[in-house]
């Protein structure tokens, strides 16, 4: 009988842990769910870094057909996560208040991978690219960064230069409607 008394007695230590354990756990789950309701969390993985607050589209398909239906320009940039031109570019990015507070009015897509459309890629496959498309799906080829070997590259000194460049983005849009 004592044989039998060690095992039930280890199973319940066991089961007591476990349903101890139990209650802890969905008391847990119960705080992060009300902690979702009053500030709902966006998906990260898409703004990869660049805006964590800002709605980011997957594709450039997703992005062609919002700023169709919503009528709204689309910034894609071009970037690599090993690049250090555009780390540091991405860093400017997301810390400048005012660019952020802009580029809530586009339909953003940042690419980590070269796409087969040429359209994106006008003076060659460089990073960090940033290209502008109008709502009637036109690649804004004149909204350009400052060099004339690499028209859509930016640098964090040319954080200013990026934020008319949205503006223009944006006027532009003011005067087709």
């Amino acid at each position: 009988m004592e044989k039998s008394l060690v095992p039930m007695l280890l199973l319940l230590v066991a089961v007591s842990y476990s349903l101890a354990k139990d209650t802890t756990t969905k008391s847990d789950r119960k705080d992060t769910k009300e902690t979702k309701e009053t500030h709902p969390k966006l998906p990260q993985t898409l703004s990869r870094g660049w805006g964590d607050q800002l709605i980011w589209t997957q594709t450039y398909e997703e992005a062609l057909y919002k700023a169709r239906t919503s009528h709204k320009p689309i910034m894609i940039i071009h970037h690599l996560d090993e690049c250090p031109h555009s780390q540091a570019l991405k860093k400017v990015f997301a810390e400048h208040k005012e660019i952020q507070k802009l580029a809530a009015k586009f339909i953003l897509l940042n690419l980590v991978h070269e796409t087969i459309d040429k359209h994106l890629s006008p003076d060659g496959q460089y990073v960090p690219r940033i290209l502008f498309v109008d709502p009637s799906l036109t690649v804004r080829a004149d909204i350009t960064g400052r060099y004339s070997n690499r028209l859509y590259a930016y640098e964090p000194t040319d954080i200013s230069l990026l934020f008319s460049n949205m503006q223009k983005a944006m006027n532009f849009l003011k005067t087709e409607l």
